[in-house]
């Protein structure tokens, strides 16, 4: 408002017409100055964010859209649709859009469609891995829990780019301040996976999410935050208001599930791997929040004690659970819960620990995984593909071929069915919380156009997924071609 209306006696406003300032042709000038100041800044602030960026490695690659008003159809291919455990002959692929539109035999799509010649290769849906830490995995544990929290997300920024050339077209990031990168992403400023974000982990005091030092104790009430949870890596929550709270504040930070902590770990150095961590209560506060959201909660968890403590207070899905006994497997399986594994084997492309605890705790979950695959296939257990790589600058790398490990205990297809069609079931149960409209991790009319063509034979085996650089030879996030070595 002017100062000229501030002038005019409140009584004689209404007749006296001294400013044009609240007029509509006033008011719709107004919000074209406004409008174009905006565009300015915001001009200004994204060639400041991708100039950064860019020195850093991290801009977006060249991608190519599909030709506006001409749809995309893939040609000459073998098709593993994420949900069958057999390749298809016989059908071209066609892509609207962000989505597929429809698998029409070959020689019968629309003629106006620009055209893909696959080589005779075989195209599977985008990779998913169902345990990320898209924020933690490409720096050290020392540097996550005391360096710059800009570095930081910097480095995470170009592992995501990383990780989406490594195939993987979706993560679900189980805990770390990712809700920026995943923001970043999904506007285009840096390349990357979709990200279903949980946010920090859930924890109790002297849970594995508490990485404090010793010398940090005790808490008080009044005693501040930690680093790691001011940066939104883990937040300690004790008591079931405390964790329903904590479980909120992540919700309204745009979590699409929420992650709790409910046993102990190899990463921390405090929590023996056999402790119970949460009473039922506690969890139930944790699923209460998530199920009045529409979405449900995944638990750290490696014992039969803390496995079924969360089932029975509501727990969707267990991430490791690799020293479950035979009863506690039949009762995942008679609950529908999912079982997130990962192929831990103490190996040569393990997490690298250097502290005996560690190195203990690493190994007896190593003795419990070949026999956690035996029981998930005997009781049939729903099983998505997971990670967890972690503090580990090299191990992003290992991405895929963690994957080819799937295949020592199911056959090559079994496997990429886990990091597809059967990691896309674990994603939907997200619902409307689910930060990507269609279906992920398979191949049919309607799920989003995110495919791989590989050069490989999925039926024989996976050693492709550890050649990513040659083997990949076309990738597409939403339709786009973010990868083309096809020529």
């Amino acid at each position: 408002m002017c100062q000229v209306c501030h002038s005019v006696d409140p009584a004689d406003r209404a007749p006296v017409d001294i400013c044009h300032c609240g007029a509509p042709g006033t008011q719709a000038a107004f919000a074209r100055i406004e409008a174009d100041i905006n565009r300015r800044r915001m001009i200004g602030g994204t060639a400041a964010v991708l100039g950064m960026f860019a020195g850093f490695g991290l801009a977006p690659r060249e991608v190519r859209a599909q030709t506006p008003g001409r749809p995309l159809l893939l040609t000459n291919l073998r098709l593993f649709d994420g949900e069958t455990l057999a390749l298809r002959d016989g059908v071209d692929i066609l892509i609207a859009g962000e989505r597929i539109a429809a698998l029409p035999p070959i020689g019968q799509g629309p003629q106006e469609a620009e055209r893909i010649d696959c080589g005779g290769r075989t195209v599977i849906p985008g990779l998913i891995d169902a345990h990320w830490h898209a924020t933690l995995v490409a720096v050290s544990q020392i540097v996550a829990l005391t360096q710059d929290i800009g570095f930081v997300h910097l480095m995470a920024g170009r592992e995501a780019g990383a990780t989406l050339m490594r195939g993987f077209t979706t993560v679900r990031d189980v805990g770390g301040p990712a809700f920026g990168l995943k923001l970043a992403i999904d506007r285009g400023v840096v390349a990357g996976p979709r990200i279903f974000p949980s946010g920090a982990m859930i924890s109790q005091t002297a849970g594995h999410g508490d990485f404090r030092l010793l010398n940090e104790l005790p808490r008080f009430p009044d005693t501040p935050a930690n680093y790691i949870e001011r940066q939104g890596v883990a937040q300690i929550a004790d008591g079931a208001d405390m964790v329903l709270r904590a479980a909120r504040e992540q919700l309204m930070k745009g979590a699409s599930q929420l992650k709790i902590m409910a046993g102990g770990g190899v990463a921390s150095l405090y929590d023996p791997l056999d402790a119970t961590q949460y009473t039922e209560r506690e969890m139930r506060a944790a699923v209460e929040a998530a199920e009045d959201w529409g979405t449900y909660v995944c638990a750290h968890v490696y014992t039969s004690t803390g496995i079924r403590r969360a089932i029975a207070a509501g727990v969707r899905s267990i991430e490791h659970g690799q020293l479950a006994d035979e009863d506690t497997v039949r009762m995942m399986a008679d609950n529908g819960v999912w079982w997130s594994i990962q192929p831990f084997l103490a190996d040569e492309d393990s997490n690298a620990y250097t502290d005996p605890r560690q190195i203990a705790k690493q190994q007896q979950v190593a003795e419990g995984t070949v026999r956690a695959f035996d029981l998930a296939r005997k009781h049939g257990v729903n099983v998505a593909f997971g990670t967890d790589i972690l503090f580990n600058a090299q191990g992003g790398a290992l991405q895929g071929r963690n994957l080819a490990k799937f295949a020592r205990f199911m056959s090559p297809l079994e496997a990429l069915h886990k990091a597809t069609g059967a990691a896309g079931a674990l994603l939907a149960l997200s619902g409307d919380r689910a930060p990507y409209a269609g279906a992920l991790g398979v191949i049919r009319k309607d799920a989003l156009a995110d495919l791989l063509v590989i050069e490989g034979d999925p039926e024989t085996d996976l050693a492709w997924l550890e050649t990513s650089e040659t083997s990949l030879r076309l990738i597409l996030k939403g339709g786009r071609i973010v990868k083309d070595m096809l020529a």
